[in-house]
């Protein structure tokens, strides 16, 4: 089993996190371990993110990564700041390229046959498929997964609680990411430990190869 699996395989849900403010992360990144979903993914859209990785590292069994990375330079900046796995929303021969070399557990996004067929060029065959409602949902990763065989997949974009379920049943689908989890602006711990532990018990009844 690859390291990149073994992380999607910890819990069934990865909250997509989006951290405006550093003072937020240590309280999120505890609510959420609490709660049972221990991967993180931080996304790189605010200049808060890479400091907000630093912080939830601190947390005991948290697993920390970032997200929304573009290009090497955004790799090697998550990388100094702990990033423990990496997340891209599309894949790049030299971002792909990049991470390998890094020797980081990587999830690139794809959508469709050609950014797959890219991966496996590389030697990847655990993505992300995103955006994943935008981008037809179940039929569409049904189809993808019906001719690449051998690899798995966890969707993100536009996934909620009541459709996560849906997903963790396709035998292609390891866990799904979710933004719903912890919403932006100032944490409610409380409501968000709650949320996570109705997501950590979202299970998969077709885990896949």
């Amino acid at each position: 089993m690859s390291r990149i699996e073994t992380i999607m395989l910890t819990a069934p849900v990865i909250p997509v996190l989006v951290i405006e403010d550093v003072a937020h992360a240590l309280p999120i990144a505890q609510a959420l371990v609490a709660g049972g979903l221990p991967v993180l993914e931080v996304t790189l859209r605010t200049p808060a993110a890479l400091d907000a990785i630093r912080e939830m590292k601190q947390v005991p069994g948290a697993i920390v990564g970032a997200g929304t990375v573009l290009n090497p330079a955004q790799l090697d900046a998550a990388l100094e700041a702990g990033s423990e796995f990496i997340v891209s929303p599309g894949l790049t021969e030299p971002l792909g390229r990049a991470a390998i070399a890094a020797d980081v557990p990587f999830l690139p996004g794809t959508v469709n046959s050609g950014d797959i067929m890219r991966g496996l060029d590389l030697g990847l065959n655990r993505f992300k498929f995103f955006p994943a409602a935008a981008s037809g949902g179940i039929p569409t990763l049904s189809a993808l997964a019906s001719v690449f065989g051998e690899v798995r997949f966890c969707p993100t974009g536009g996934i909620s609680f009541a459709t996560a379920r849906e997903w963790l049943a396709l035998d292609a689908v390891l866990c799904v990411g979710g933004s719903w989890v912890v919403p932006k602006g100032a944490p409610d711990v409380a409501a968000i430990e709650t949320a996570a532990r109705a997501a950590s018990g979202l299970r998969s009844t077709g885990m896949g190869a």
